[in-house]
């Protein structure tokens, strides 16, 4: 049984013609001047613009037949021949079909060569003709005869390679550069956190904003984000571009979707935020990409869920007692997560203390893993190798430090020298192991490769008058990014010898951390061999009760024994 219905339609209604008709204008508004107006008019200053305008010109080309014209008399020869060739002239004739004939045949002859070429490249397919058996070793021979040379070249390529000119804080009063993050679609755009640090900073008309930069655009600013609280660290999301992260001066967590603008899409309430400004955030890998971690010097660690930020969805209390207790906690000022280890992570401290904790522990206790004490002052960066996740790098007072989490409770396998200044930051190379960059208080840049130098930086830049504070490269090793303490951010396009990973280099910079690391077990065997030995010596001895005035007494002495030798020497 079929069910049919049919449709009609008057065939005076398919395409009817559309009628037309002439009348005469109408006025469908009139809005009067208003004098009223006129007081609140303001006079733009005029501004002159120069536009150099001229026309466009294209190359054309005829070849024409010899024509012969007569002009009042005189005989005009147009087109054809060449200048230089003069039929009347046979010398000139000649020489040119000559020119002619040699080079057909030196086509002719470049056409065969070329077949019988292709010839022979196919009929040997199997081999590679083009293959380079020596490459590694005159590669090794030239750096180990020049290797000044190449640091020269490296200089020469990041003094004239600044493909970024300084670009400051749009604002009049300028804060410092806080934190730099790399957009993760091919680097196009750097994130930059401004903030003032210094204590009870109050000065007026302070601004709050921070700002996206375009590479493109370095003038003026993609996005501007408008916190309620100045940003003190950024970071984007690697998994989902549009969300990004912040930690507030306030203590809250912000985060923004920059395709709906500036203004945060949530943040996290005070009470349930932390007390101080938060100096870590980071993302999380989760299914949802909606997790992130944040640490500060309040001495907690929260976690949260974007989706709700009403409240953390877990706690960590940075107590190295494992009391739990938060008057008994460290100050975090650094945090880093490697998600390769996605249950481990790094905290940084204003005691001069990392911390390494555990998720999945089960009491928060627990989670506390391991303590590296390792600098005087507070570490202001710790970051995890990308090559070899369980060393990491650490900056703080005037060193920067190597460790690996194999050891533990002892010190670094590595460090650099002391320095005159500061160190404020430090980032690894994301191309080459054994490559790092630190920020010095001074305005310095200096490039490690501890491949090829350790006591010395393969390069000391001066970068600008004031501290650099933050340091960030991109994912393919060839921009870093440096923020100062006045608001600038330059860019530098490092060299290809600084960007490019050797052969080798991988399984070499591996041989050296394992040797560095053999040493320091090594050493810290013969310490406790020695503490043991002092341990029986005193078990052995009667204990002796020492007179104070006599301890002062040869203290004393003694100060003022080495003064005189020092007075002698000098």
């Amino acid at each position: 049984m079929e069910i049919k219905y049919e449709y009609s339609r008057k065939r005076s209604e398919f395409g009817r013609p559309c009628s037309f008709s002439d009348f005469l204008a109408e006025v469908t508004a009139d809005i009067p001047p208003d004098p009223s107006l006129a007081d609140d008019f303001i006079a733009q200053d005029p501004v002159d613009f120069a536009v150099q305008e001229g026309p466009v010109m294209a190359l054309h080309e005829v070849n024409t037949e010899r024509v012969q014209v007569s002009v009042r008399g005189v005989n005009h020869v147009e087109g054809g021949w060449p200048k230089h060739v003069d039929p009347k002239n046979s010398e000139l004739t000649t020489r040119y079909r000559e020119e002619v004939e040699r080079e057909e045949v030196y086509t002719k002859t470049v056409q065969r060569l070329g077949s019988l070429v292709e010839h022979y490249i196919r009929q040997n397919n199997t081999i590679d003709i083009y293959e380079e058996y020596f490459e590694e070793e005159e590669e090794d021979e030239e750096e180990e005869e020049h290797p000044s040379a190449k640091t020269i070249n490296v200089l020469r390529d990041l003094q004239t390679d600044l493909c970024w000119s300084p670009q400051r804080d749009p604002n009049a009063i300028r804060r410092m550069v806080t934190h730099l993050s790399w957009h993760p679609d091919a680097n196009r755009a750097v994130a930059v956190a401004y903030c003032s640090l210094d204590f009870q900073d109050s000065r007026k008309d302070m601004n709050s904003d921070s700002y996206v930069w375009d590479l493109e655009k370095p003038y003026t600013p993609e996005l501007t984000l408008k916190p309620s609280s100045p940003v003190v660290t950024l970071e984007y999301n690697s998994k989902d571009w549009y969300h990004m992260l912040g930690g507030c001066y306030n203590g809250q967590i912000v985060y923004w979707d920059t395709r709906k603008g500036g203004l945060p899409v949530e943040m996290t309430p005070v009470e349930f935020s932390h007390r101080d400004p938060v100096y870590g955030a980071c993302w999380l890998p989760s299914r949802t990409g909606t997790e992130c971690l944040s640490g500060s010097t309040d001495g907690q660690v929260l976690w949260w869920d974007i989706r709700k930020l009403s409240q953390p969805s877990e706690k960590l209390i940075l107590d190295i007692t494992r009391e739990d207790q938060l008057n008994k906690a460290l100050g975090a000022i650094s945090l880093d997560f490697a998600p390769v280890l996605p249950t481990k992570f790094l905290v940084g401290t204003e005691q001069g203390i990392i911390v390494s904790c555990n998720r999945d522990a089960k009491t928060p206790p627990e989670k506390i893993a391991n303590i590296f004490r390792s600098h005087i002052g507070a570490v202001y960066t710790v970051t995890r190798n990308p090559f070899f996740p369980k060393v990491f790098l650490s900056v703080g007072d005037w060193t920067a430090r190597i460790w690996t989490e194999e050891l533990m409770d002892s010190s670094s396998i590595m460090e650099t020298k002391y320095h005159t200044a500061y160190l404020l930051d430090v980032c690894w190379s994301p191309v080459k192991p054994a490559v790092f960059f630190t920020a010095r208080s001074d305005g310095v840049l200096d490039v490690w490769d501890f491949l090829f130098h350790q006591k010395e930086p393969s390069l000391s830049l001066k970068m600008s008058n004031d501290p650099l504070l933050s340091v960030r490269s991109q994912d393919n090793g060839q921009i870093v990014g440096c923020g100062t303490k006045t608001g600038s951010v330059s860019l530098l396009e490092i060299s290809p010898g600084l960007c490019t990973l050797r052969k080798n280099e991988k399984t070499l910079t591996s041989t050296m951390f394992e040797r560095e690391m053999r040493r320091e077990k090594v050493l810290q065997e013969k310490y406790r061999e020695r503490q043991l030995r002092e341990q029986e010596k005193k078990k052995a001895q009667p204990e002796e009760k020492e007179d104070p005035q006599e301890v002062f007494k040869q203290a004393q002495a003694d100060f003022f024994s080495n003064i005189k030798a020092e007075q002698r020497r000098r």
